[in-house]
C-alpha cells in the first residue's frame, strides 16, 4: 500500500538569530537568506532574547515565554540558525534557547524537525567552530541536518546592505545555492520523515 505523503509547499521555517545584538551581521545575513530563499519557504523568527537562564527545577512548570518558544518551534516545518561565533562556540544565548527547546526530557521540540546552519562572521573563518559546536547539540537533540552545502560567510564591510541585498554577486548565488539546497533538503526530510 502506497504511502501519501500529504504535506506539501509552502514549507514554514523558523529561523534563530544566534546574536541578541541589534547591530547583528547575523540578522542582516539573515534577510538576505529570505530573499534568495524559493517562494515555497515561509520565514518567521523564533526569538531567544525573552527566555531566561534554562534551570532543571522548572522543568515541572515552564514558564509562559518557555512554553510560548517550544509552541513556536511546534509550529514549523524547518529551522534555519544563523549564528555568530563567541570564543570558538555557540553564544550563550543560542545555547540556552536549545536547552529550553529539549527539556523537559522526552519532550525534545526539536526531534525529527529539518535543520541548517550558517553564519557570518568579520573574521576569515567565518563562525566554523561556532557551528560545530552547533551541530554536534543539534545531532543529540535528533534535528536531522544538512550537511552540504557548509556555509561560512565572511561579512566584509558593504557584503549585504541593512536590508538584505547581497552586492557581491558571486556571494548572492552561493547563498541563493544554500537556500535551494536546504528547500531540496526539507522536501526529502518532510516526505520520509512526515510531521505528526
Amino acid at each position: 500500500m502506497a504511502t501519501t505523503f500529504e504535506h506539501e509547499p509552502p514549507y514554514s521555517v523558523g529561523y534563530f538569530i544566534g546574536s541578541l545584538s541589534s547591530e547583528s551581521i547575523n540578522r542582516t545575513l539573515s534577510k538576505a537568506l529570505i530573499k534568495l530563499a524559493p517562494p515555497e519557504m515561509e520565514f518567521v523568527e523564533i526569538a531567544i532574547r525573552d527566555l531566561p537562564l534554562y534551570n532543571r527545577d522548572l522543568d515541572i512548570d515552564y514558564p509562559p515565554v518557555a512554553r510560548d518558544f517550544k509552541a513556536a518551534i511546534a509550529s514549523v516545518d524547518a529551522l534555519l540558525f544563523i549564528t555568530p561565533e563567541y570564543n570558538r562556540s555557540v553564544p550563550g544565548a543560542l545555547k540556552n534557547a536549545l536547552d529550553w527547546a529539549s527539556r523537559p526530557w522526552g519532550q525534545n521540540a526539536l526531534t525529527g524537525k529539518p535543520s541548517a546552519v550558517i553564519g557570518a562572521s568579520m573574521g576569515a573563518i567565518g563562525t566554523a567552530l561556532a557551528q560545530q559546536s552547533l551541530r554536534g547539540t543539534l545531532s543529540f537533540c535528533n534535528a536531522p541536518q544538512m550537511t552540504a552545502p557548509e556555509a561560512y560567510i565572511h561579512m566584509t564591510p558593504g557584503l549585504i546592505t541593512d536590508d538584505g541585498e547581497v552586492t557581491n554577486e558571486a556571494t548572492a548565488e552561493f547563498l541563493r545555492t544554500y537556500m535551494n539546497e536546504f528547500y531540496d533538503f526539507v522536501l526529502r526530510v518532510l516526505t520520509v520523515l512526515p510531521r505528526k
